[in-house]
Formats: structure tokens, sequence, C-alpha cells
């Protein structure tokens, strides 16, 4: 057997056997060019609770969550074994024509329980672009059978982040596409952004609030909203720099988009199932109840692949009518093993009562990062609960940025990986999405992390 094949069946274990398989891996989100530099890539190799090791045997607080998706903490026995039962059980099979099986069924009567008010029936998917193209492809089908085939216009907002398919990347803000092409060019209209710290002026909040208000009527108004199928948004944006809208916002949206026969997506791939700290934010923290939920990550805690598709009752009876197929569906809707993880997952949660406990630690993570707003380069701290994005400035005054090629965040979060925590840079701003079952001593060590980081940075940074 020569080299190559030998390389092709054996699993690599040191740090140069690794990453000399890696170079035929193609990285999400990344700089392709610059993962060619000798230390460029990191191997995770094991992980339990809220730490990781590395190849070189680094042991790292993993504060980014795996993905904004390890929500119970790495290693849960439970989930393990619930996933390995289910495949001794039955491995595979679809949810496709009349089909189904005993983990899916459980699971969706689950989340129709867990899901607010009218909204009982659930479309498993694969992820959360997959959850938000499936949203989009049922409300247009559902204006299809209500002969309203011109109703089909997508309001987003810009600093969006819908996922990474064809149709999910053109509901996501423009800059996550530069140099790409999106598919349905001019289904999606942009609304601005709720960013208060770059675009509310010396508008104060609820002024701010009424402006964004204006903006989304502006845009009904100029395309119609006979033409305008939904409007998608996420309870806080993530991807786009954790962005928290002022208070009354999403209710707010809520009504608008109601007065006017415009569904509302409540994209909670990243808040659901205890971020917040609740199983759904839409309602119990914000106040509003959507016409849909698309939902993944901590939906198994990444344990396995999994989304959900959330939907009303209402718009379950008019695609369910007699005359039309549900012409959607794939392969893995509803995998067995991910279905029995799903539902293992919540167990957790509910057992545990992790979405009541984030509503206390998650505050004081909160609380410590704001603490961080004394040093120099740190313009504002956002976010909430463990849902958290520092934003670094030049100069606090005027909020000036460092230009794009001093690389603030990524220098930041190259400084707390050599101090043993895990944070996702993104342009000026450091991201932070833990696991939810740390204690109050690592969210210490956390903060003590990130000033330490911050300050070795502030000091090599040009004047």
């Amino acid at each position: 057997m020569n080299g190559k094949n030998m390389a092709q069946q054996n699993t690599a274990f040191t740090t140069d056997e690794i990453l000399a398989q890696d170079a035929h891996l193609i990285q999400s989100f990344a700089n392709l060019d610059g993962l060619k530099q000798q230390g460029a890539r990191t191997a995770i190799v094991k992980a339990n609770g809220a730490i990781v090791t590395d190849s070189e045997g680094n042991e790292l607080i993993d504060g980014i969550g795996g993905l904004w998706c390890v929500n119970v903490g790495h290693g849960r026995k439970e989930i393990i074994d619930a996933i390995t039962k289910q495949l001794k059980t039955l491995d595979y099979y679809s949810t496709f024509y009349n089909f189904t099986h005993p983990a899916a069924a459980a699971l969706a009567d689950k989340l129709a329980s867990l899901a607010p008010g009218g909204l009982n029936q659930v479309y498993f998917g694969n992820s959360g672009s997959v959850a938000n193209d499936s949203a989009i492809r049922m409300l247009h089908h559902y204006n299809n059978r209500l002969g309203r085939p011109n109703k089909k216009k997508i309001l987003s907002r810009f600093g969006a982040y819908h996922g990474s398919t064809h149709l999910a990347m053109a509901l996501t803000t423009p800059a996550y596409s530069d140099g790409w092409d999106t598919a349905a060019e001019g289904l999606v209209h942009h609304l601005r952004a709720p960013y208060a710290y770059r675009e509310a002026g010396e508008m104060t909040e609820a002024e701010f609030l009424d402006a964004l208000a204006d903006d989304m009527l502006g845009a009904i108004h100029h395309i119609g909203a006979e033409n305008i199928a939904a409007f998608i948004a996420e309870p806080i944006m993530g991807a786009g720099g954790i962005l928290v809208a002022p208070d009354g916002y999403h209710a707010r949206m809520r009504q608008i988009t109601a007065d006017h026969d415009i569904k509302y997506i409540a994209d909670e791939v990243v808040t659901a199932f205890g971020r917040l700290g609740h199983m759904f934010a839409s309602q119990d923290m914000f106040g509003m109840e959507p016409d849909m939920i698309t939902t993944a990550k901590g939906l198994t805690s990444g344990y396995q692949p999994l989304s959900a598709t959330i939907i009303s009752n209402e718009i379950y009876e008019v695609i369910s009518k007699p005359g039309a197929m549900f012409l959607h569906g794939m392969t893995y809707s509803g995998h067995p093993a991910a279905a029995a993880a799903g539902l293992a997952n919540i167990g957790i949660l509910e057992r545990e009562q992790i979405p009541q406990k984030v509503r206390v630690t998650g505050k004081v993570f909160e609380n410590a990062l704001c603490g961080l707003s004394d040093l120099d380069i740190v313009g504002e701290v956002r976010g909430s609960h463990f849902m958290m994005g520092i934003e670094f400035v030049k100069n606090k005054d005027s909020k000036e940025t460092y230009a794009d090629e001093v690389n603030v965040g990524l220098r930041v979060a190259q400084e707390a990986q050599k101090r043993g925590l895990i944070a996702r840079p993104l342009g000026n701003i450091l991201i932070l999405s833990p696991t939810l079952i740390m204690e109050e001593t690592m969210i210490g060590q956390i903060e003590g992390i990130l000033r330490d980081s911050i300050t070795a940075v502030t000091a090599t940074l040009p004047v």
C-alpha cells in the first residue's frame, strides 16, 4: 500500500500529521491564503465540559462554544449514549413521503410544546442555512396557494447573518458575500441595522427605535406590502457584530409586519435553547410571537447536525390543503441519530435548569465583560448573557476605528489563545459565545485573560 493510501485511511495524531492532512481541507469563512502560513491553523483533538485541548496539549476555554452551539458543554455522556443507542436501533430512515420514525416524531412534538403560541408544526433540516432557506420556500409556496404569486420579496437587515447557502446568503448582510454571488438577485431588501453605537448618533433609544420603524415603513411603502412575503430578523444579531436592537424593537416590528400582512421569521439559530436564558427568546425575552422560528446550533448542542423550521398553524393549514404536494425535502431531515441527540440535549437543559441558571451566570458574564470598558481601545461592550461582543476603537470620543489591515480583533484573539481562551475575531470586534455551563470562577478567568490580551495588543498598536 502506498503512502497516499495509508494517509487516506489513517487518522493523524501529531500536529504535523494533522496539518499535513488538513492541507486538503477547505475551512469555512477562512483566509485560505493565510492558512498556508506556518502556525496559522489550530487542531483541536478533544474536549470536555467548557475546555478543549489542541494537538500540542494546550487546554483552552471554549469561549465560542464550538460555534455558538455547544450549549450544554462538551462530552455529555447522556447525548453520546442516546446517539449510540439510536444508531444501534435504527441507524437511518427518511421522513419522506409517508414515512416517519419515533425519534423525529418525539422531537417535533417536544419542539411544538416549547415554541410559543400557535407554532406547532416542525420541519427538520441539517443547518441554520437550510432552516432559513426552508422558511422562505414555504412562505413562497404559501402565497402561491393563496393566489398571491407576486408576494415574494423579503425584508432583512444590514448586519444580519442568516446562513451561507445561496439563498440564505442573499438574506445575509452584503458584506458576507463580497466577491461572491447570491441567489435571487432583487428578492431581498436590507433595512437599516439596529446598530446604535454607529447609527443612532445623538438620538435617544426611543428616537432611534422610531427611526428604524420609519425605515421599515418606508421600505414597505416603496416596495408595496402586496409584494413582500416576510421580514426575517435575529433577536440579537450574531455574526454581524452582536447588535442589540433598542428596547421594544421586535414587538414594534412585529406590529408593523402584522398590520401589512407580512410574516415575521425569527432567526433563533443562535439565541434559542438557553443562550439568552430561555428555550426561545422571541416571546419570553422580546415579547412577541413570530409566524416562524428557525433554529439549529443549540438544538443538539452541536453533537449532531440538525435544524428546525417551526411554523404557525395558520401557515401549515394553507400549505397542507388538498391539491398540491409539499415539494421540499432533504435526505437527512429528521435523521434518527440527530433527533435522538436533540431530545437528549433538551432533556439536559430541562433537568439541570440551564436556561434558568443562565439568567444568573449570563448576567455575571455580561457584567464581567462590560468591566473591560475602562481599557483604552474598548469602544463598546454589548450583548446579553452568553452572547457578547467587544468593539475596539482608535479613539473613544470620535469612535474612529483602526484600519482593517491592523486586525485588532484577530490580534486580541491570538493573544487570548496564548493565555488559554478561544475567542472569535470579526474585524475590529471580538465575539464571545461560550458554553452555558460556566461557573463564576471561569468567568473571572475569561475576564482576566481578555484584560491582559487587550492590554498587550494596545501596547503594539500604531498611534
